[in-house]
């Protein structure tokens, strides 16, 4: 009896050692009991519950997190609850004795490798108003780091501009010759006007081009919409005669006859050229020409049309002086083609001498290089030429981060960027900043960067390493690439994450990776042992990474695991 009330005594002497003996009652509740690295840190959380009747009023406790990788140990801030009568100056949480009361804690540290596979424990050491302190058994809170996240590809996607190279260009000469009311005869000053002189020389210069080809001919002879009907159907066939030996008679001089030979010339007659009139009327300044074109689009009968116009007598007095002579007339149109150098012949230019390209042909050969360095010279050798074009530049810059020379491709997208800021360029710098590391540069950019698939899939890639997952989804959308399935399965989206994965054209080892970590999620031991097999096949550092990989944690003693990663 006497050892028993000494004890008791004791006990209630030293609040420690009856908080210690009734330590099952508290619950230490981790969240998440699997730590993930999520951007660049790690977050230890859990929340603590003390029961009524246990904390005594003049003890603070201090929990104490630490990561633990071996002989490598890292420290958390520490979190203090104190009963109510310990009354300190730190802000700490007061706990009731009568009715108990609960903690929560939250707070992130940096990843190092050397954690991964890790213990979050928490120490907890008890203090009375004597300052006699105590340590309470540690309480494991969480295990190992979930790293997937740094399995997001952060090369970013380039855009080069586009090029239109036609290689075919249709272009057209044309001249006329008029004639006088009622007249089919050609005109001593008409065959004399510089249009006719220039039509010849155009038609002499392509004919001796050899990259030059006659595609047609159309003559068109015309007569006013003046006076009767077979009068103007034999006056346009009569210039339609005189027009045509002209023309043959000039072209057999200049020896380019071949532009209106028989197999390439159409010929059109036309006795009252109303379409030409409504034309030439709506470009005049003419009296009540809203009223003339009103009276063409309600009548479709030439006499109708010809007899109300006539009953305007101002306007009709113009009309004869500025629209009618106008349209009688034989008119040529030649239509011929440019063709260009094919590839064949741009690249083998290219090899020879590419300064004598034009800035479209060497910027053709660039598109369309499949070789990375063959494609950075192209591009090289256009900005050298066409310093002052975006394309080239912006181009030379892009196929620059294709062979990872990050700083050169940062000058010569300066210089684009100089010429024209447009989005394509933003998306390029933006690709810079993000392998570079400045996340806040490459977002700030690609913000402004336009909706391209590229700026999208480089926007994902950011939330990614920020850790925003949601996002990344949302900026990948429906897009098959390795790093929109990485976010889903980021996300907790196992199954969306999979059909990514399979609708995704290439054999790159992370593919098989990814789906060989769903595998696991799902417990989908086929799905998880194929592909990881697959992957530590194709790439000696993901075989080493799922060794010590916790998405695989629960697998780590699985004979046939073990046979894969070692």
């Amino acid at each position: 009896m006497f050892a028993l009330i000494i004890g008791v005594a004791f006990s209630g002497c030293n609040p420690l050692k009856k908080m210690n003996k009734d330590i099952g009652k508290v619950r230490y509740s981790p969240n998440p009991t699997i730590l993930e690295l999520i951007g660049d840190s790690v977050t230890v959380a859990f929340s603590g519950t003390y029961p009524a009747k246990y904390f005594h009023k003049k003890v603070t406790v201090t929990l104490s997190p630490v990561l633990q990788a071996g002989s490598n140990e890292l420290d958390l801030p520490e979190l203090k609850a104190e009963g109510e009568d310990v009354k300190s100056t730190e802000n700490n949480k007061v706990i009731k004795f009568e009715s108990g009361g609960s903690v929560q804690y939250s707070n992130k540290v940096g990843y190092s490798p050397e954690f991964q596979q890790s213990v979050a424990m928490l120490n907890v050491v008890g203090t009375d108003h004597k300052n006699r302190s105590l340590a309470f058994p540690s309480v494991k809170l969480a295990e190992g780091i979930v790293t997937t996240s740094l399995l997001v590809e952060k090369k970013g996607k380039v855009i080069f501009e586009p090029v239109k190279y036609d290689r075919i260009v249709p272009s057209s000469y044309e001249a006329d010759i008029k004639y006088e009311l009622q007249q089919a005869e050609v005109r001593t000053r008409e065959t004399q006007k510089p249009e006719i002189a220039a039509l010849t020389d155009a038609l002499k210069e392509a004919a001796a081009n050899e990259r030059m080809h006659f595609t047609g001919t159309q003559l068109s002879a015309y007569a006013s919409p003046e006076g009767p009907t077979d009068l103007n159907e034999r006056l346009s066939e009569s210039r339609r005669r005189s027009g045509s030996d002209f023309f043959s008679r000039s072209f057999r001089t200049a020896r380019v006859s071949e532009a209106i030979s028989d197999d390439l010339l159409k010929v059109v007659v036309t006795p009252e050229d109303w379409d030409g009139f409504k034309t030439a009327m709506e470009r005049s300044n003419i009296r009540d020409k809203e009223l003339i074109l009103r009276v063409l689009s309600m009548h479709s009968d030439p006499m109708v049309r010809e007899r109300e116009i006539k009953n305007m007598s101002a306007a009709y007095e113009e009309i004869k002086v500025q629209i009618l002579p106008q349209l009688r007339r034989t008119k040529l149109v030649v239509n011929v083609e440019y063709h260009g150098l094919t590839s064949e012949e741009i690249n083998a230019q290219f090899d020879k001498d590419p300064s004598v390209l034009k800035i479209e042909e060497i910027l053709h050969a660039g598109d369309e290089a499949q070789d990375p360095n063959r494609k950075l010279a192209i591009y090289q050798a256009a900005a050298r030429q066409y310093p002052d074009d975006f394309r080239a530049n912006n181009n030379f810059g892009a196929a620059l981060l294709n062979v990872e020379r990050n700083a050169e491709a940062r000058t010569a997208l300066e210089q684009a960027k100089k010429i024209t800021d447009n989005e394509t360029v933003k998306n390029n710098l933006a690709v810079v900043a993000l392998r570079e590391g400045n996340l806040e540069l490459a977002e700030e950019l690609l913000n402004s960067a336009g909706s391209k698939s590229e700026v999208k899939y480089n926007l994902g890639t950011v939330k990614i390493i920020q850790g925003q997952y949601g996002d990344a989804v949302t900026h990948f959308g429906s897009q098959p690439e390795i790093n929109a399935a990485l976010a889903k399965l980021l996300a907790k989206d196992n199954e969306g994450a999979l059909s990514t994965l399979n609708s995704v054209r290439s054999e790159d080892a992370l593919v098989y990776y990814l789906k060989a970590i769903v595998g696991a999620r799902l417990s989908n031991n086929d799905l998880l042992m194929n592909n990881l097999r697959t992957a530590c096949s194709k790439s000696a550092e993901l075989k080493a990474n799922a060794g010590k990989d916790i998405e695989f944690a629960k697998f780590f003693q699985d004979a046939t695991f073990q046979s894969i990663v070692q």
